[in-house]
């Protein structure tokens, strides 16, 4: 299969050389080359240049993108959508005042939906999922790291992992899986959570290495779920088998999460809408991404991540979706950039550059996604026709996204 993108009015993210990661400053560059094309063969960006080039390149698919806009697929790095059922009733009480706290502590929140998914068929819990995939691949996702979490038992984690595979399977967006077991502490271990964690660090995390699914290991460390002790014990079994770390960390309190993921080479640190100077510090010097997740913050009506402070202390930052039904029920990453832009004071730039080079990095698949270069995979997004890239954030409720080819396949 060849494809030719043609006259495309402008072609973002380009670069000749392979690119992982941007920082700081550099996170204001966005590369753009006007009236270009973009040439695929199979799965792989092959050519790419200013139209006035392009004479004597054929292909089987031609597509003409005169006044549309192409760059690269969404990268969402934080993903929870294996999950069953919906928490909309949840939505309702905290409408009528009640906080994420009180519904979780009244036995709604990450415990509800471990109940319904532990009530779930695993073919049942598939086709559920791989439907909202579907849904995010049109809005223009091409690369999705799913976590587990809302098993919160040895075999209902483990089910989890076995339908995170059959969608890495069946689906041709990237998928990579995180095994999240310590999301919430399971009623019957709200006494006994030592006991919890002696379960996910000696049964689950063995059990789990052996089906060779989950590449990363996550940790909800939070007040009220599990503390900085209880995160390194379950890293340092995690890394016993090759887990790297990407953890969830001051979403609503700073306990010191985010130095911890860098003294454990955490790829990610995630949430971080409280920060303070000795974040920053501890992640200056590091591999290890912040990512914001505003759909979250947008959606519980808690404070932004400040990636002003980020982005200004020269370091990267990614956003993604945080997609789940309790605190995100949302997947669509032009949401997303729209929210970087609008709520966290980023630049189009800056929200283009962390949903699609750096979100990539956060997953850690930029050397083959992210941005355009020859050799990289073909994930492309076409918008409908506009003027210039700065529409796609500011026109926030609407989906510019007409077409999308993923691994070199036009959908």
């Amino acid at each position: 299969m060849s494809i030719l993108i043609t006259n495309i009015k402008q072609l973002l993210q380009v670069h000749k050389h392979n690119l992982t990661v941007l920082k700081g400053s550099d996170m204001q560059r966005l590369t753009v080359k006007e009236n270009a094309y973009v040439y695929i063969e199979h799965d792989t960006i092959i050519e790419y240049g200013k139209m006035e080039n392009c004479e004597g390149i054929e292909a089987e698919t031609v597509i003409d993108a005169t006044g549309k806009i192409v760059l690269p697929s969404w990268c969402d790095s934080h993903t929870h959508i294996v999950y069953a059922g919906d928490r909309t009733s949840e939505f309702v009480d905290r409408i009528n005042g009640l906080t994420y706290t009180e519904i979780s502590n009244n036995g709604g929140g990450i415990l509800n939906s471990a109940k319904l998914l532990q009530d779930t068929s695993e073919d049942d819990l598939y086709i559920q999922s791989i439907k909202r995939l579907d849904e995010l691949i049109k809005m223009g996702t091409g690369a999705v790291e799913i976590k587990t979490g809302y098993g919160l038992t040895v075999e209902a984690e483990l089910k989890m992992l076995r339908v995170i595979k059959r969608i890495k399977r069946e689906s041709l967006a990237l998928i990579t899986p995180t095994l999240l077991a310590a999301h919430a502490i399971p009623e019957e271990f709200r006494s006994k959570k030592q006991d919890y964690i002696k379960l996910i660090t000696e049964e689950l995390i063995p059990k789990a290495a052996k089906l060779n699914i989950a590449q990363y290991i996550d940790v909800f460390c939070e007040e009220g779920y599990f503390d900085i002790k209880d995160t390194e014990a379950i890293l340092k079994a995690g890394s016993k088998y090759n887990l790297r770390p990407k953890i969830h960390v001051n979403q609503f309190n700073i306990l010191g999460g985010v130095a911890l993921g860098v003294k454990h080479n955490a790829l990610s640190v995630d949430h971080l809408e409280e920060l303070n100077k000795d974040d920053i510090k501890a992640l200056k010097n590091s591999n290890t991404i912040p990512v914001a997740l505003p759909g979250c913050s947008y959606f519980l009506g808690i404070p932004y991540t400040p990636a002003r402070e980020l982005i200004d202390a020269g370091l990267p930052l990614a956003i993604a979706t945080d997609y789940n039904p309790g605190s995100a029920p949302s997947g669509n990453m032009n949401f997303v950039v729209s929210a970087a832009c609008i709520k966290l004071k980023m630049t189009p730039e800056e929200a283009i550059n962390a949903a699609t080079v750096n979100g990539a990095y956060a997953m850690g698949i930029s050397n083959m996604y992210g941005s355009i270069t020859r050799g990289k995979k073909a994930n492309l997004i076409i918008t409908k026709p506009m003027n210039h890239y700065s529409e796609i954030p500011y026109a926030f409720a609407h989906n510019p996204v007409e077409q999308v080819i993923i691994n070199g396949q036009l959908l």
